[in-house]
């Protein structure tokens, strides 16, 4: 427009049909100053586009462009989670704690930060939600649905870590259940201290379960069996005052036990001041504050929360 002096449109054609190379006549004879700018205009134009083929060709080679389309489908499957548990670090705790999670139907989403690992572990389980990131920092927990997450277990192997992931969850989601693990017992007071409901030493417990197993075999098999390690269905559950229907608040456990059967077993209660009764006799009254623990099958359990619906 400024050199041979075309209106706009006629500059939008000469344009077009010269970096498109159609070959049309132009509108009319170019002078000099304009068959300068026209080749340094077609220069500039497929210079432009071999930078771009390239760029898309490496984009592509390099798996990027699944790497983009694989994350954006797993923030729409977190978007849409609510009342999940959020699994920071996915060494062998993390992977048996969703192995459990799995099994009794629990959504949860994994956040680590070693990527050779992840893209191991997902090549055989494509439906895992995972991020990949540092858990200690708080956009990758917001991220992962802290705020909306119902639970959050972190295994990682040093407690420090451990201690700042409890602080920031604490923080951003008050009522979020925390499960921490610890490597040394002055860890302990220090991750509830920060907000961690409850603290596990893989060690201690594994260490116990493997001496009980000599004194007491058959009862440790028999809590494997419960927890499901070999498979079966079957669940133990606490159900509390506030979930009980109105007909059957501050009565006894008789009654509490008799409506509308589905099977469940008494076990256990746990009152106001979280002390557990095991084997309640059937006059227990139950107050506000307290919960049930009851035993039956995964049917059994289904249908008794279908009742208190």
């Amino acid at each position: 427009m400024v050199i041979e002096k075309y209106n706009f449109l006629e500059a939008l054609y000469m344009t077009t049909i010269t970096v498109t190379t159609t070959g049309f006549n132009e509108v009319r004879p170019l002078s000099d100053a304009g068959k300068v700018f026209t080749v340094l205009l077609l220069i500039a134009s497929w210079g432009s586009f071999a930078f771009a083929l390239t760029r898309i060709t490496q984009f592509v080679t390099s798996g990027e462009i699944n790497k983009y389309f694989k994350t954006r489908r797993i923030m729409k499957a977190i978007d849409k989670l609510n009342g999940h548990v959020i699994i920071c670090g996915y060494g062998r705790n993390g992977q048996q704690a969703s192995v459990t999670l799995k099994m009794h139907n629990v959504p949860f989403v994994v956040v680590e930060k070693d990527e050779e690992r992840m893209e191991r572990i997902s090549s055989d389980h494509p439906t895992l939600i995972f991020l990949l990131g540092d858990a200690t920092e708080d956009d990758v927990l917001k991220r992962a649905g802290v705020e909306n997450a119902k639970a959050l277990i972190t295994t990682l192997p040093e407690d420090a870590d451990n201690v700042f992931i409890v602080l920031s969850a604490r923080s951003m989601n008050s009522r979020i259940q925390i499960i921490s693990r610890a490597s040394d017992y002055s860890s302990v007071p220090k991750l509830k201290k920060a907000g961690a409901d409850n603290v596990i030493m893989p060690d201690r417990i594994g260490g116990t379960h493997m001496a009980t197993l000599v004194s007491k075999p058959d009862v440790i098999e028999f809590i494997d069996f419960l927890s499901g390690e070999e498979g079966e269905p079957i669940h133990i559950e606490s159900v509390a005052y506030e979930h009980l229907p109105a007909e059957i608040k501050d009565k006894s456990l008789r009654d509490v036990m008799n409506w509308q059967k589905t099977g469940v077993n008494c076990i256990g209660i746990k009152d106001a001041g979280g002390k557990f009764l095991i084997n309640p006799p059937d006059e227990v009254i139950i107050e506000h504050g307290m919960k049930v623990i009851v035993l039956g099958t995964k049917w059994q359990i289904d249908e008794m929360k279908e009742n208190l619906e």
